[in-house]
This record gives C-alpha cells, sequence and structure tokens, in this order.
C-alpha cells in the first residue's frame, strides 16, 4: 500500500477529491494515512474524521518562532514516513528541511497553468484576480513537486480551463477547481503511487 499524507489549510476539498478517488477506485493501492492542517477551525479536518482518516492540527501559532513549527511538522511527517506528502490547499510555505528530507516526495497543487501567475504572493483567490486583471483567456491548475523555491519543482500535470466573459476571482476559482485541480491532483497521486511519474 502507497502510503499518503494531505497537507491542508481549509475546506479541503481537494482533500475531498482524493479520498473520493481513493473510494471509487480510479486511484489504486493508495492509503491517507494522515491529515494535518496548520488551520484548527480547517473543514478539511472534518472531512477527514468524517473518511475515519487520523487527523491532527499543527499550529504556528502554537509555537514561539516558526523553526519549532517546521521541526514539529517535521517531526509529525518522520514519524508518519509517508511515501508521498501531498499539499492540497495548504497555505504555509515547507521549510528546506523538510524539502531536503522528502526530496521528490512532496507535491502541490497551484490554481494556474505555471509558469504564469506563480510564486510569493500568488495563493488562493490572488491568483484568478491577476489572471483576469492580465485578461488571460486561458488559466488552468498544476501539480508539481515541491522544491526549495516557490512553485519552481518539476510539472507533473496541468489542466487548462477557459476563462469566461463575465467571470470574477470567485467564480473561475471555483470552475478551476471543478473542471482541473479535482481531477488532475488525484490523477497525480495515481500516476506517482503506480510508478508512472518518477
Amino acid at each position: 500500500m502507497f502510503d499518503i499524507v494531505c497537507l491542508v489549510s481549509g475546506g479541503g476539498t481537494n482533500l475531498a477529491a482524493i479520498i473520493k478517488a481513493i473510494e471509487d477506485v480510479s486511484i489504486k493501492n493508495v492509503r491517507i494515512k494522515s491529515v494535518i492542517s496548520n488551520n484548527a477551525d480547517a473543514y478539511a479536518l472534518e472531512r477527514a474524521k468524517n473518511a475515519g482518516i487520523e487527523s491532527k492540527c499543527i499550529s504556528p501559532k502554537s509555537f514561539s518562532n516558526r523553526d519549532d513549527f517546521n521541526k514539529a511538522l517535521l517531526d509529525e511527517l518522520k514519524s508518519l514516513n509517508p511515501d508521498l506528502i501531498v499539499l492540497a490547499g495548504f497555505l504555509v510555505n515547507i521549510s528546506k528541511d523538510i524539502v531536503d528530507a522528502f526530496e521528490n516526495k512532496i507535491i502541490n497543487i497551484h490554481p494556474s497553468l505555471i509558469p504564469s501567475f506563480c510564486g510569493k504572493g500568488y495563493y488562493g483567490l490572488k491568483v484568478h484576480e491577476a489572471a483576469l486583471k492580465r485578461g488571460v483567456k486561458v488559466t488552468g491548475a498544476t501539480v508539481h513537486f515541491v522544491d526549495a523555491g516557490i512553485d519552481t519543482g518539476k510539472i507533473i500535470i496541468q489542466k487548462a480551463v477557459n476563462v469566461l466573459p463575465g467571470d470574477d476571482a470567485k467564480s473561475l476559482q471555483r470552475r478551476v477547481m471543478e473542471e482541473a485541480e479535482w481531477i488532475i491532483l488525484p490523477k497525480a497521486v495515481e500516476l506517482i503511487a503506480n510508478g508512472e511519474v518518477l
């Protein structure tokens, strides 16, 4: 069995997409070993509980400095020893120590077609606001490996989504989730788990 740990910050819709894909066996031989959130109020923790998955909160607010938080998160991940760490809407920058400890074993979903609208400051609605401001006709989502940079790791899979007349950031965000993120994140997990992406 290929064990994954999902890191989440909010509603957990990408987590839900992975749970569903495992349940309907479009992802084979994969188990979510644990869900970790930096936010105690994240609905993603409720989703994990409802699916019978172990979950916990490790919040930066519980530590006197960021280094202590990073160490606690690293220690937890090492104890879980997953085959893959999935950043499923995790709004915390992963420390270099974690990246080094799990080299080529961390993936992230980003709501644009990298290299567009990515890097420092581009997250959540800000990505979609920037895409609309630029006037692009096509956006989408990218699953990539996590390296020491921000959104700079090797791209695994991308999916394009058309920008429609009358879109605002929220409607575009929703459509990118439905038409791209919820499809390609489970697909990337499946590809990696079954040795099709190294």
